[in-house]
């Protein structure tokens, strides 16, 4: 997709895809599990609120990298409208994969708010599910697209670890 180059088309198309997409998954999904009527319970009473740590991370990750994906990279999360530039500032600079794992702080975020453990197993197929798309189709299209470039920076950048920048 294009939009001629405006700024204001990317950062339109990137709240929408995070309305949609991520709005489902990190959202919707969850909700529905999680309201279930046959679904387990935790009773962690106030120690719930331990979970506004994890929501609070999560958020901002997600909101730093979204605005990372249209500014700095002049495109979207969504593969069928990609970063026209790769994008390895802000949290990117600590580890490769920053908003899958701000993605995996919501939901456990969510897990521990509504003491739902049908959402930690959520959470561990979303981190599958989203390990298996990383290795088989995100890291080889970046590779052909950016070329040496996305090599170094997976020289120098871990996949899921954090560490601090070299």
């Amino acid at each position: 997709m294009t939009d001629g180059g405006r700024p204001g088309g990317v950062i339109v198309r990137t709240a929408l895809f995070a309305l949609i997409f991520m709005g489902t998954v990190l959202v919707y999904l969850p909700y529905l599990l999680a309201s279930g009527a046959a679904t387990a319970r935790w009773q962690l009473g106030p120690w719930r609120y331990l979970g506004l740590l994890p929501l609070a991370l999560g958020s901002a990750g997600l909101g730093r990298c979204l605005r990372d994906f249209a500014v700095v990279g002049r495109g979207t999360p969504a593969p069928f409208d990609p970063p026209q530039a790769l994008v390895v500032t802000g949290p990117y600079r600590w580890v490769r994969n920053p908003m899958y794992l701000s993605a995996l702080l919501l939901l456990v975020a969510e897990a521990i708010l509504l003491e739902a453990p049908v959402l930690l197993c959520y959470a561990a197929a979303f981190f599958l599910v989203t390990h298996l798309f990383v290795v088989l189709y995100e890291e080889p299209a970046l590779r052909r697209k950016f070329a040496g470039s996305y090599d170094r920076y997976r020289e120098t950048v871990s996949r899921w670890l954090p560490r601090r920048p070299r």
